[in-house]
C-alpha cells in the first residue's frame, strides 16, 4: 500500500477476507493475484482475522488510499458489513463485489453502477447434500455432532439449514449437539474432544460446515486413534479437505473453487469500470447470482485434484447456477 499514491496511477484491485491461513481464502487470494496479474494492475490483500471493524477500517483506509480507483471483491466477515462496505465504496466511486454475505434486503441494483454484483452458493442445498453422504456412510443411523460456523454469517446459517432439512430424511440418525466454532479448525478441536468425552461411542458421524473446522474435528479423533474410523464431512474443498479425503479421513467436501471466485469478483468489477459491462442492464439473476460448486467424494476426487493440480480459469465465466435465493 506504500507505493499508492492518491487517485493516481493505475487502478489498484483489492479483496477483503478472513485470513490467509485459512486454506479456502488463501486459495481465493491467489486467483486474485492471477487476475491481477492477468490485467497488470497492483493487487493488494486485505484479512479482516475475525474482525467486522477492522475489515471495514482497512477498505476505508484503502479507498482515502487510491482515491476511489479501486475495484473491490470482499467476502464480508458478517452479513451486516456488506452494507457499510458498499455505501463507502460507492461515495467513493469505487467498484464493489461482494461473496457470500450481505443483508436479504440490499441489493446490487440499489447502488448502480458502483455495486457490481453479490455472488454466493446454494448453501442450504450443499449442506444437505453433505450431510447426506455422511448419513449414509454411516448406514443410515447412529449419533452425530456438527459444528457450524459464524452465528450471524449467511452461508454458517444455509448450511445448517441444510443439515436439518437432511436429518429429517435420515430418521435413525440423532443430532447429538450442535456447536459454532467460527470457521476454525482450532476453536473446532476442544470442542470435539469434549464431545468424545460426554458422548464416547454414541458418536458415529461428524458434519462440519466447512474444511477448517472438519480437519480440526479430524485432529481431536487422531489423538484417541478415531481418524479414518469415525466419520467426518466437510466443506469449502481446500487442499487439506481434498487430501483428508483422499486418506481417508473425509468422506464428502465441496469445492467452490475459491481460486475462480477470488478473480471472477475482481473481473466483473473491472468490467464495470471500464465500461465494458453495464450492469444496470444486466438481469438480476446475473448480479445476484448462486454459482456452480462440485460435491465431492472418493467417486470424483480424481477429477478434482487434477483440475487443482494446474489451476485456471475464465475470468468473464460468471457459473451462474440460478438466481439467489432467500429463504
Amino acid at each position: 500500500m506504500s507505493g499508492l499514491s492518491f487517485g493516481a496511477g493505475p487502478t489498484t484491485l483489492a479483496c477483503s477476507f478472513r485470513s490467509l491461513t485459512n486454506p479456502y481464502h488463501a486459495a481465493f487470494n491467489k486467483g486474485a493475484q492471477s487476475f491481477a496479474k492477468s490485467v497488470g494492475l497492483p493487487y493488494v490483500p486485505l484479512t479482516t482475522e475475525g474482525s467486522s471493524e477492522k475489515g471495514i477500517a482497512d477498505i476505508r483506509a484503502l479507498l482515502q488510499k487510491t482515491g476511489g480507483n479501486l475495484v473491490l471483491n470482499v467476502d464480508p466477515n458478517d452479513s451486516a458489513d456488506a452494507r457499510v462496505i458498499v455505501e463507502t465504496c460507492a461515495k467513493a466511486g469505487a467498484y464493489v463485489t461482494t461473496i457470500w454475505n450481505k443483508p436479504n434486503d440490499f441489493h446490487p441494483w440499489d447502488f448502480n453502477p458502483h455495486y457490481v454484483a453479490h455472488l454466493s452458493f446454494d448453501g442450504v442445498a450443499y449442506g444437505a447434500a453433505t450431510a447426506t453422504e455422511l448419513f449414509k456412510a454411516m448406514g443410515g443411523q447412529g449419533g452425530v455432532v456438527a459444528l457450524g460456523g459464524i452465528f450471524s454469517n449467511v452461508p454458517a446459517i444455509e448450511r445448517k439449514a441444510g443439515l436439518m432439512a437432511a436429518l429429517k430424511k435420515f430418521p435413525a440418525i440423532q443430532l447429538l449437539d450442535f456447536q459454532v466454532a467460527d470457521w476454525d479448525s482450532q476453536k473446532a478441536f476442544p470442542i470435539m474432544q469434549a464431545w468424545l468425552t460426554r458422548f464416547n461411542t454414541k458418536v458415529k458421524g461428524v458434519w462440519a460446515a466447512n474444511d477448517d473446522m472438519a480437519l480440526g474435528a479430524i485432529e481431536a479423533l487422531r489423538a484417541e486413534g478415531l481418524a479414518g474410523q469415525l466419520l467426518v464431512s466437510g466443506m469449502d474443498g481446500t487442499q487439506p479437505g481434498l487430501a483428508a479425503l483422499k486418506a481417508g479421513e473425509l468422506v464428502a467436501t465441496v469445492d467452490w473453487d475459491p481460486y475462480w471466485l477470488g478473480g471472477v469478483g475482481l473481473s466483473m468489477g473491472l468490467s464495470a469500470q471500464q465500461k465494458k459491462m453495464d450492469v444496470a442492464s444486466l438481469p438480476k439473476e446475473r448480479r445476484e447470482s448462486f454459482c456452480k460448486a462440485t460435491l465431492v467424494s472418493k467417486a470424483n476426487l480424481q477429477a478434482v485434484l487434477a483440475r487443482r493440480a494446474t489451476p485456471a480459469a475464465d475470468w468473464n465465466d460468471a457459473r451462474v447456477a440460478g438466481p439467489l435465493v432467500y429463504r
